[in-house]
């Protein structure tokens, strides 16, 4: 039976421990002479612009013996009104798995719905779950742990801050998320968060409104752009609410000595986090981003059989 990653939801608690400890070992040249995709051709369907994920995948399924396939939706018969089912249906008989970046999460979940391989979330409106165990691969290797660590992300609730939600409640992280009133993460990511934390006896997610106090003790902070792609209606209003929701020094002053800075890129240098901080020795960002790939190519290897 087919596996699709839509969200961090679609990934057991012992699952999501393996593809990070595979991940690591990846990283490390472990089983480099391996080709697991040698044969198969992965498609890539792009509604939006991307840097890291889109190289991260082509260059992964590359160095796994795979074909990546990039297929700009405009250019496909998707862009001339061929419906998504007859596309999922399709594609399925030449690919081995599907990777999707695009604007609508319902997108993803039609495509997936009516596809006969697996297929990936490469990012949606209301979910980033790559970035997210990229993000959980990164906190694991500078934490040595994940439960009990203290994550404070703030700035917008918006799909990274999402799939924080839902990664955090699988690994036992206690998350903090500081955001203007109305800017909050999904409702029922939430709600489904808290239903679960309630069968746990570690983690928990608060929302709160002062990022001092969200970032206080914390060993990792997080933040991401205030105004994401293709919400750029109305973004000096809202980047006038977020102008205190910024990671700068005073702000990581009030984080534990050994915290750690990430950020999901591409940054708004001078917004949401300072030059002095993006560019100094508690931020991990760059790392962040080469863990996309390695953890990518974990996640190809366990979808695809």
């Amino acid at each position: 039976m087919k596996r699709d990653l839509l969200t961090v939801w679609d990934l057991t608690e012992h699952e999501i421990a393996r593809l990070i400890e595979r991940a690591i070992e990846l990283k490390s040249g472990a089983d480099s002479n391996k080709c697991p995709l040698l044969g198969k051709s992965i498609g890539m369907i792009f509604e939006k612009p991307s840097t890291r994920t889109r190289i991260s995948f082509e260059v992964g399924i590359y160095q796994m013996g795979g074909q990546p396939l990039y297929l700009n939706s405009e250019q496909l018969q998707l862009g001339r009104g061929e419906t998504i089912p007859d596309t999922a249906r399709v594609l399925s008989r030449y690919l081995s798995a599907i990777i999707m970046r695009t604007f609508l999460h319902s997108t993803i979940e039609d495509f997936a719905e009516h596809s006969s391989v697996p297929v990936i979330n490469g990012l949606s409106d209301r979910h980033h779950p790559c970035q997210a165990i990229a993000d959980l691969m990164t906190i694991y290797e500078k934490k040595g742990r994940l439960k009990g660590v203290k994550l404070a992300y703030i700035g917008d609730g918006n799909n990274v801050a999402n799939s924080l939600i839902e990664a955090s409640v699988k690994t036992g992280i206690n998350l903090t998320i500081a955001c203007p009133e109305g800017h909050e993460p999904d409702y029922y990511v939430l709600e489904r968060a808290r239903d679960y934390l309630a069968t746990k006896s570690s983690g928990e997610i608060l929302i709160l409104r002062n990022p001092f106090e969200a970032a206080g003790m914390a060993d990792v902070l997080y933040t991401d752009v205030w105004v994401s792609m293709g919400q750029e209606k109305n973004a000096e209003k809202k980047k006038e609410k977020f102008r205190d929701y910024q990671i700068n020094s005073r702000l990581l002053s009030c984080a534990r000595k050994d915290a750690i800075v990430l950020h999901c890129l591409p940054a708004h240098r001078g917004e949401e986090i300072t030059d002095e901080v993006m560019d100094g020795e508690n931020c991990f960002v760059f790392e962040q981003a080469e863990n996309r790939m390695h953890s990518e190519k974990a996640l190809l290897e366990f979808l695809i059989k």
